[in-house]
């Protein structure tokens, strides 16, 4: 009898162990300035190619519509253009916890106007800075407003501090200082890697198995240069890419937290708050000094 529970113990590991792991990947702030190693045309153009060539079919570039002048538009089109989907990350990129419920949904609609004749344009709307608002008000004020327009809160599962990488890495070539590419790749995808196995192990522990994913990323230059490597490693170590609304059909799309979030963990973070973890909400990479340290360490030195 021992030994039966033992097989069926472990094989109840194994299952969970080869059940392949799923995330869709998502760009913030499209289209964002470029003004270091490529222009914003170079970039798009990168970007576009290395989703192809790495097999991603499909990503959703959250976008900010006062960026839309020519040449912004023109890159939007090109990601509409190659498959990918285009949404809505307010008009101004607006801090809610700094704006007035007014204010907030005013940018949140004019965002809508300017965006909605994209090509595969959704409903889907990310908040800046991943903040629902500081207070009841502003928090549900939203989801009535949202649900009125028919859209979808974008939550993220996965979270990162690419965009400090990014300033990092523009910082070093601004100070005329030679970059290994390999080596910047690998620091990019390793500690992309540390923080998604991080909160997949945290949803593990909170939800019994690994939900569909949300990653967020940022439209920027380390990006269009080193996403190919990234989904490489994603499933090299057991990830499927999937789309973006393929990662919203998972049950934890209908999870909504009571609790008032000033700073959002994110929904995983959310979850597990909920449930009472208090420590380690927040992956080490997700910090400042960290990510300095272990840029001059493993690019520079």
């Amino acid at each position: 009898m021992l030994q039966k529970f033992i097989v069926v113990a472990l094989l109840s590991v194994w299952s969970l162990q080869t059940v392949a792991k799923e995330l869709a990947i998502t760009f913030d702030d499209s289209p964002r300035f470029a003004h270091g190693y490529f222009n914003g045309k170079q970039r798009s153009q990168k970007l576009i190619e290395q989703l192809s060539e790495h097999g991603v079919s499909q990503v959703a570039f959250f976008s900010i519509a006062n960026a839309l002048d020519e040449e912004g538009r023109a890159r939007l089109n090109r990601y509409a253009q190659a498959g990918h989907i285009i949404a809505n990350h307010t008009n101004s990129h607006p801090d809610i916890n700094q704006s007035s419920f007014e204010e907030f949904s005013k940018d949140f609609l004019l965002a809508h106007d300017r965006l909605k004749g994209f090509k595969n344009f959704r409903k889907l709307f990310r908040f800046p800075y991943l903040k629902e608002g500081d207070s009841v008000e502003k928090r549900d004020g939203m989801r009535v407003l949202l649900a009125e327009h028919s859209y979808f809160n974008a939550y993220i599962t996965l979270k990162n501090w690419d965009w400090f990488i990014e300033s990092l890495f523009q910082e070093a070539i601004k100070d005329g200082v030679t970059i290994d590419m390999q080596r910047m790749s690998s620091f990019y995808v390793q500690t992309l890697m540390e923080s998604i196995n991080h909160y997949d192990q945290m949803a593990v522990r909170h939800l019994g198995r690994s939900p569909k994913h949300v990653l967020l990323l940022h439209e920027m230059d380390i990006s269009a240069l080193f996403i190919g490597d990234l989904g490489d490693e994603l499933r090299q170590s057991g990830w499927n890419i999937i789309s973006i609304e393929q990662a919203y059909a998972d049950d934890i799309a209908n999870y909504q937290s009571k609790k008032l979030f000033k700073s959002n963990p994110g929904r995983i973070g959310e979850i597990a708050t909920d449930r009472g973890q208090v420590a380690q909400l927040r992956h080490a990479s997700l910090d400042g000094e960290y990510l300095k340290e272990k840029f001059l360490k493993e690019v520079i030195n």
